[in-house]
C-alpha cells in the first residue's frame, strides 16, 4: 500500500512539472513556477531601478547605454556616474567606467553621481560614498555607492558593511582596484562576445558597419531591427561582438 501512494505521489509530482513546463512554454512560467516550488520572482539587483526612475543626462541614440562598457544604464542606475567630456555630458554606469575614459585621457569636468537614496545626481565633490559594502559592485569585486547624507551613508555602511568616504577616497580605491578589475571584465565580455557571434549568425541581418563601442552597435541594432528576439543580456552579447570583430 504505501509503495503504491509513493508511485502515485511521484506520478503526481511529474504530471504538475509538465504542466509547469507548458505553461511556461506558453510564457506563463511564473505561476508555473510557484507550482512547482521555486520563488515567483527571481531577485532583483540592487543596483537596478525602473527605467522611468532614471535620469539619463547624455544624448544620443545611445543614450541609455555606458559608453564605455555599453550595460544598460538603468540596470546599474545606483551607481551611475557622469561628467563633462569635450562640452557633452557622458553617463557611466559605474565609477569604474569613468576611470576607463580618464585613463584613456579624457578630461572630465562638474562630475556627478547618483544619490542612492532620492536616486538624482549630486556633485560627486560633495558626496559620502560607502566603499566596500555588501551590495554588490558594477564593474569591480569592491562595491561603492554614494549618498547625498554622511548619516544616511553611515546607516547604510552600518547594515551592509564597508567605509564611509569621500568622492577622492572612492576615486582612489576605483584607480587602485582598476587593472585587477579590467583583467577580471575583459575575461567575461570575451566570453559574452563569443556567445554573441553564435547569437549574431542566428538572429541578426549581416551589417559591415564598425562600432567604435559597444552602445553604439546597440543603439545601432535596435534603430535598425538588425536582430530579432535579443533579450538585454543577449543584446549585450551581440554588441560585444560587433564591436570587437
Amino acid at each position: 500500500m504505501k509503495k503504491l501512494l509513493f508511485v502515485l505521489l511521484a506520478l503526481g509530482a511529474m504530471i504538475n512539472f509538465s504542466h509547469a513546463e507548458m505553461k511556461c512554454a506558453a510564457g506563463k512560467c511564473g505561476a508555473a513556477m510557484k507550482q512547482v516550488g521555486h520563488p515567483k520572482k527571481m531577485m532583483k539587483m540592487f543596483q537596478a531601478v525602473p527605467k522611468g526612475k532614471a535620469t539619463l543626462l547624455q544624448e544620443g541614440k545611445a543614450k541609455v547605454f555606458c559608453p564605455e562598457c555599453g550595460m544598460t544604464l538603468p540596470m546599474f542606475y545606483k551607481t551611475n556616474h557622469a561628467a563633462t567630456v569635450d562640452g557633452k555630458v557622458k553617463q557611466y554606469c559605474s565609477i569604474h567606467c569613468m576611470v576607463e575614459d580618464m585613463q584613456k585621457g579624457s578630461k572630465l569636468t562638474n562630475i556627478k553621481v547618483v544619490d542612492v537614496t532620492s536616486l538624482k545626481f549630486i556633485p560627486a565633490e560633495k558626496a559620502f560614498y560607502v566603499v566596500g559594502s555588501r551590495k554588490k559592485g558594477t564593474m569591480t569585486a569592491v562595491s561603492k555607492y554614494a549618498f547625498a547624507s554622511k548619516a544616511e551613508a553611515a546607516a547604510f555602511a552600518k547594515a551592509n558593511g564597508g567605509k564611509v568616504t569621500d568622492f577622492k577616497g572612492a576615486l582612489e580605491a576605483a584607480k587602485a582596484e582598476f587593472a585587477k578589475d579590467s583583467k577580471m571584465i575583459a575575461k567575461k565580455q570575451a566570453m559574452m562576445a563569443q556567445k554573441g557571434k553564435m547569437m549574431y549568425g542566428k538572429m541578426c541581418q549581416e551589417t559591415d558597419k564598425k562600432f567604435a563601442s559597444t552602445a553604439e552597435a546597440k543603439a545601432f541594432i535596435i534603430d535598425n531591427k538588425l536582430c530579432k528576439g535579443l533579450n538585454g543580456k543577449q543584446l549585450q552579447a551581440v554588441g560585444l561582438y560587433l564591436k570587437n570583430r
